[in-house]
């Protein structure tokens, strides 16, 4: 089998290598009887896949030069959350390429359990999908009570109304209460 190995590493600024990752990695493709295509190697934030060696990396699967991506971990391969990270190692299965993690043995698409994990990472990607649709629409309920308007607890409510009800007026309620004119105007308007 033809391998293609990548390996990343966060900053360049800190002294950190990939020598490390791929030092093992091409041991690691030697144990298994693979033989190294070509090395992948990116020093940028695993958050994009704007990484130009990841890029690269795809368009060579796309082009069939290798048969079996060799990474890491799944965090050095792609820290953008399951589901990008999900649809990377799906266009990877896609182009008719497998992968391998050197640290995480269940993430082999090499194995009998290919499926397995796919379905698992699948699924995985679909829990945080709902989740993320619950966050917005959520979001989206509390922003269209009252648009451009903070909601004011109950107790500020009925001071404000004991006040106005006493014959304060509504600046001085304002001041008082330490509240907006406006808000207090609005409480007024309602009470009409």
């Amino acid at each position: 089998m033809i391998a293609a190995i990548y390996a990343r590493i966060s900053t360049k600024d800190k002294g950190q290598t990939n020598e490390n990752q791929i030092r093992e990695l091409r041991a690691f493709a030697e144990r298994l009887g693979y033989t190294v295509y070509k090395e992948y190697c990116d020093q940028e934030s695993g958050g994009s896949a704007e990484r130009p060696q990841f890029q690269q990396l795809f368009g060579d699967a796309h082009q069939r030069r290798f048969d079996v991506v060799l990474f890491w971990s799944l965090d050095r391969f792609s820290r953008e959350g399951v589901t990008e990270t999900l649809n990377h190692l799906q266009k990877l299965q896609a182009a008719g390429v497998q992968f391998k993690s050197f640290t995480e043995q269940y993430l082999d698409s090499t194995g009998l359990f290919r499926e397995a994990i796919i379905g698992f990472l699948a699924a995985i990607a679909k829990q945080e999908r709902v989740r993320l649709s619950e966050r917005i629409k959520a979001g989206q309920a509390r922003s269209t009570k009252k648009p451009g308007r903070p909601s004011i607890p109950d107790e500020m409510l009925a001071s404000i109304r004991e006040e106005l009800a006493r014959g304060s007026g509504q600046r001085a309620t304002a001041r008082k209460l330490g509240v907006s004119v406006a808000a207090v105007n609005r409480l007024a308007q309602d009470a009409i």
